[in-house]
């Protein structure tokens, strides 16, 4: 099933039918660990909308109190990208370290004011001159630290600023329009399958100018594991999502332009479009 955050409230798709949630309000719909049984229920209980179509066109990003949060070097890809951007500053060295070592890299992402849904525009900074998104499988977790979806994220990067020095992070990866997230909630009994692929697609004027592919079977951290390190000390009211990094990174001679088309495809999730501003 499927779960829409839509200017008009919450909308669940199941079987191509969408059924209006009424009365119920974003935050609190989410955060619970029963929310699979929850949306079985209304949807047994309610009739579908044969209408509810359009409220698909006016979509925003599912996170409206919850906490983004994003994990770092999960793939060997990553590692790699991670270590060129930061050679010159001679922090490198620490991206391979932090691969192998059994505490993972996590930080803080965004607030939902500052992320964008499907077909906003995410951001580059004005202070940036390598810029690149980073596709990535995100976890929708309720307040206990339960996994009770997944959803599509863009780490909007800029790899010229982390480069210069790793504490640089926060700046390369936190500011207005860093963050999209959707189109959707992907809400299932079962973690998705190892081999779920995450495609990148970035088109230019209407030409492709990039495209890279990853199953999340190379992502070297568990799901689980990066939850109970980023629950062990915070707590999240309404729940957080978590970005379990990226395997896609684009090399050294490419960043992104204002007006670059960024798709990015998760199958059972959908499609994440974005326009850089």
């Amino acid at each position: 099933m499927k779960l829409y955050r839509t200017q008009e409230g919450i909308l669940i798709e199941k079987d191509k039918a969408l059924y209006p949630v009424r009365g119920q309000q974003w935050d609190e719909f989410l955060n619970d660990d029963r929310l699979y049984e929850k949306m079985q229920e209304v949807t047994q209980n309610v009739a579908p909308d044969p209408d509810a179509g359009v409220l698909l066109q006016n979509l925003l990003a599912p996170v409206q109190s919850q906490e983004i949060w994003a994990s770092g070097v999960t793939y060997f890809r990553s590692k790699e990208g991670r270590q060129e951007e930061s050679k010159g500053s001679g922090g490198g060295e620490f991206y391979a370290m932090v691969y192998e070592a059994e505490r993972p890299e996590l930080f803080f992402k965004s607030t939902a004011y500052r992320a964008v849904g499907p077909g906003g525009n995410v951001r580059i900074r004005r202070d940036s001159t390598w810029d690149v998104p980073e596709p990535e499988l995100t976890l929708v977790i309720t307040s206990s630290g339960r996994i009770v979806g997944y959803t599509i994220g863009n780490d909007m990067s800029s790899r010229s600023i982390e480069g210069e020095n790793p504490l640089y992070l926060p700046q390369a990866k936190t500011y207005d329009g860093s963050a999209a997230v959707g189109p959707c909630i992907y809400v299932t009994k079962d973690p998705l399958p190892s081999d779920t692929l995450i495609q990148l697609e970035i088109l230019r004027r209407g030409e492709k100018v990039f495209e890279g592919a990853i199953e999340i079977a190379q992502m070297k951290r568990k799901p689980e594991e990066l939850v109970s390190y980023l629950y062990r000390e915070c707590s999240f009211p309404h729940g957080s999502l978590l970005m379990t990094g990226t395997g896609i990174v684009p090399e050294s001679d490419f960043t992104l332009q204002q007006g670059d088309e960024v798709r990015i495809t998760i199958g059972p999730i959908g499609t994440l479009v974005n326009y850089v501003q």
